[in-house]
């Protein structure tokens, strides 16, 4: 059902200088930067591999990020997974009685399609299912 690990979601109260630390000293590069309104982010790329760190700074306090921030600090945010077809995917998950976030793919970064399952489902992990934009 899922391809490789994507990406692994990391939030951040300074972005520039979490970019430092993953850039500069762990030797990742940054790969794209964007601000992604629909989730209330301001999100960076580092290559590791063929997967990516995603590094999140929320818009605010309201926000998911913001308040994953608030309530648990800075650290992983949730663990994201490549898939081919995301409405088969999420078809699938909701045959098997998955709890999920989102049941119809919203945008994400880069002009991918992004779902989540609620941690709920997976053991206490946010779960992003992300299908790329096709020049991605």
């Amino acid at each position: 059902m899922f391809g490789l690990i994507d990406h692994v979601g990391v939030a951040v109260k300074d972005l520039d200088a979490a970019i430092q630390l993953y850039e500069t000293t762990l030797g990742m590069p940054l790969v794209h930067r964007e601000t992604v309104e629909e989730q209330g982010v301001e999100a960076v790329l580092l290559d590791v591999g063929p997967c990516h760190v995603e590094l999140l700074r929320p818009l605010g306090e309201k926000t998911p990020v913001g308040k994953f921030l608030k309530r648990k600090g800075p650290g992983i945010h949730h663990v994201a997974y490549r898939v081919d077809d995301i409405e088969a995917v999420l078809a699938e998950l909701k045959a098997r009685d998955v709890e999920l976030i989102d049941a119809e793919p919203r945008t994400g970064i880069r002009g991918s399609r992004v779902a989540f399952l609620h941690p709920r489902a997976t053991d206490g992990v946010l779960t992003e299912i992300v299908e790329p934009a096709e020049d991605h």
